[in-house]
């Protein structure tokens, strides 16, 4: 017999899979790096030309939705990121520094790969051959945001909440 996870496990578990999506992560990075990056058309896939437009409009919306981005008054037509848009790019780097100082997952593996199977080592439970790796700097950092930042939280829960309620629909 399982027992089932509390709904804070769960919630939490559904918020890191929200922030480890490619797109998104491209995109706070993307941001992060290089400044504001104008929202017409062109300059989005200009920058992100790898990603399908359905892939970049949900980067977008889930950006928006955890207030990671935004546009101001100076400049509307280019988004921002907030402060804890910011804050969730040092999460990203902090991660990806600890990921690619153990070759983890693979010694050629990409930012955005170090970042997801990173910080999704926090979701899984232990895997019973072999030493499990910690990555305690990835941990905290993520448990920081997560706590700074109850909206991803939140957001996980009103999904959740969402999909159970369409799933018992009639098609």
């Amino acid at each position: 017999m399982t027992r089932a996870l509390p709904d804070s496990v769960l919630n939490e578990r559904r918020a890191i899979r929200t922030l480890t999506l490619p797109g998104l992560i491209r995109l706070i990075t993307e941001i992060d790096d290089n400044g504001p990056i104008s929202h017409r058309y062109g300059s989005l896939q200009g920058a992100f030309g790898d990603l399908t437009p359905g892939q970049l409009r949900h980067a977008i919306d889930t950006a928006r939705a955890l207030d990671l981005v935004h546009s101001d008054e100076s400049t509307p037509d280019r988004y921002r990121l907030t402060e804890s848009g910011g804050a969730l790019a040092e999460v990203y780097d902090t991660t990806a520094r600890w990921a690619r100082a153990r070759q983890f997952p693979a010694t050629t593996s990409d930012f955005v790969t170090r970042v997801q199977h990173t910080l999704q080592l926090h979701i899984r439970d232990p895997h019973p051959s072999g030493p499990a790796l910690e990555p305690s700097a990835p941990r905290n950092a993520l448990a920081a945001w997560l706590q700074s930042n109850p909206r991803a939280l939140d957001h996980a829960n009103a999904r959740s909440s969402q999909e159970s309620a369409e799933g018992g629909r009639a098609a």
